[in-house]
């Protein structure tokens, strides 16, 4: 690749990276809405496969949200009969979050597209590609924390 610096190498690749995630990102959508999910109300329902009884705000950290933006999922999730909030033995202001019997149906079914999506993308690349593809991105991730972590100590 004569004539090409890295800088410019690094440039294509996050700009192919961006639209590599955002074509999956509207491959998974399409998919969830025909079982009538949004991505974010996935996040929350597979997430509380792994832990339920959690609290609203340890939910919002674990998907990154504000407590505001859990506090609405949560709404329309309740609505749907998905999952139910539960007050704390030990504080009747807090909640816990739990699924529903349709919540987990729901979850599951989720989780079974995401996995015949992947299956059918990253499934088809081989092994040795994948992990190092794997260890680019710890790589980068590292990379992105240690960025942040400057920045806020300045």
């Amino acid at each position: 690749m004569q004539g090409v610096r890295a800088d410019d190498v690094a440039i294509r690749v996050w700009f192919r990276l961006l639209r590599l995630e955002s074509r999956l990102g509207a491959a998974v959508s399409e998919r969830l809405r025909e079982i009538g999910l949004s991505v974010p109300q996935c996040d929350v329902l597979t997430t509380l496969t792994e832990e339920e009884g959690v609290s609203q705000q340890a939910l919002a950290k674990r998907l990154y949200v504000t407590k505001g933006n859990i506090s609405g999922l949560l709404d329309r999730l309740e609505s749907a009969g998905l999952v139910e909030r539960r007050s704390t033995a030990n504080d009747r202001r807090q909640y816990e979050i739990h699924l529903t019997a349709p919540g987990r149906e729901a979850a599951l079914r989720a989780i079974a597209i995401q996995h015949d999506l992947i299956r059918k993308t990253f499934g088809r690349v081989p092994e040795a590609d994948l992990q190092r593809f794997e260890t680019m991105l710890v790589t980068l991730r590292d990379i992105v924390r240690a960025e942040n972590a400057e920045e806020l100590a300045k």
